[in-house]
């Protein structure tokens, strides 16, 4: 037992100091002084940029960046400023996903949404602003020495984020919901969500699981190891996400809960219900571990990060 505790508390102080890393990491990328060939930072843009991006937020996908880089021994700067690219990602879909013409949020992470604590136009071209540093970040030396490694970073995190990733998977969800078409809602089935849910959530996890190995140059087994885990981990997350909707309490999610049954969206509790859901979620956990077995011990903290992915309570 002490030893699950510790391997338990091992994980979540690098969880921990993975995001203390970021976080200072995207102070810095977000500060106010001004980069070559910039003509100005508007303020009111890096107040709403800092809002979306700053103070809050578990960090999992540069923790994910930051671990599987470990695997081949990347200098933490480097995944580091991967991870924080992938975060600028995420931290943008927020701001636009909260908005009144999408989800229509007033809370996230426990604090205001970003058209909430300044205002629509200023909330998109936050979302804007961070969508682009992402690719600035991952485009610097220091992320890599090596201009082809760089090159790989951005064509997959812009697959990754793009049309055949999270922002196609945010138009089908939102077609799913009938906000087209005469407002007629799609009852999606079990391989309908799953595909949804692969490019909305899934793809942005399956990248920070890609991304240690692309500036680690791993060989192509190492790679498809960790792309079936990224892919398993996404759809875990996203299970969990859901019984979260259904089970959880909107003060410890940080976020109001209870909406995607008031709109008919299809998820995968709603496709397979509470306790099916609650088994596939065990089962994935079981194959995220299974497809780390090529890197032996030194995939244990990765192991432990789908556990987490599946129990977690916000």
């Amino acid at each position: 037992m002490s030893q699950v505790i510790d391997a338990a508390a091992t994980f979540r102080q690098r969880l921990d100091s993975v995001a203390a890393d970021t976080e200072a990491l995207l102070g810095m990328l977000l500060g106010d002084t001004m980069l070559p060939e910039e003509r100005a930072r508007p303020k009111r843009l890096m107040d709403a940029m800092r809002h979306v991006a700053l103070g809050g937020g578990k960090r999992l996908r540069p923790f994910l960046v930051v671990e599987t880089g470990v695997l081949f021994e990347v200098p933490r700067a480097r995944t580091l400023m991967a991870g924080a690219a992938l975060e600028c990602v995420h931290c943008y879909s927020l701001a636009h996903d909260d908005l009144p013409a999408m989800d229509n949020d007033d809370l996230r992470r426990g604090r205001p949404t970003a058209h909430k604590q300044f205002d629509e136009a200023t909330a998109i071209l936050a979302g804007d602003g961070l969508l682009t540093l992402a690719f600035d970040i991952l485009a610097r030396n220091e992320t890599h020495p090596n201009p082809a490694v760089r090159a790989e970073l951005v064509l997959a995190l812009a697959r990754g984020a793009g049309l055949g990733g999270m922002v196609g998977g945010q138009m089908l969800d939102l077609a799913a919901e009938g906000r087209f078409d005469g407002g007629k809602v799609q009852k999606l089935g079990a391989a309908e969500v799953k595909q949804l849910q692969a490019m909305k959530t899934g793809a942005l996890l399956r990248f920070g699981c890609l991304a240690g190995a692309i500036l680690g140059e791993a060989d192509p087994q190492q790679r498809e190891a960790l792309d079936r885990y990224g892919s398993v981990l996404g759809e875990a997350f996203q299970i969990a996400d859901d019984l979260l909707d259904v089970e959880g309490d909107a003060a410890t999610v940080g976020k109001a809960t209870g909406k995607d049954a008031a709109v008919g969206k299809g998820t995968f509790v709603s496709v397979l219900g509470v306790d099916q859901a609650k088994a596939r979620l065990k089962a994935l956990v079981g194959e995220a571990e299974d497809a780390l077995a090529p890197f032996g011990r030194d995939g244990d903290i990765l192991k432990m990060a789908a556990r987490f992915v599946a129990e977690r309570k916000a």
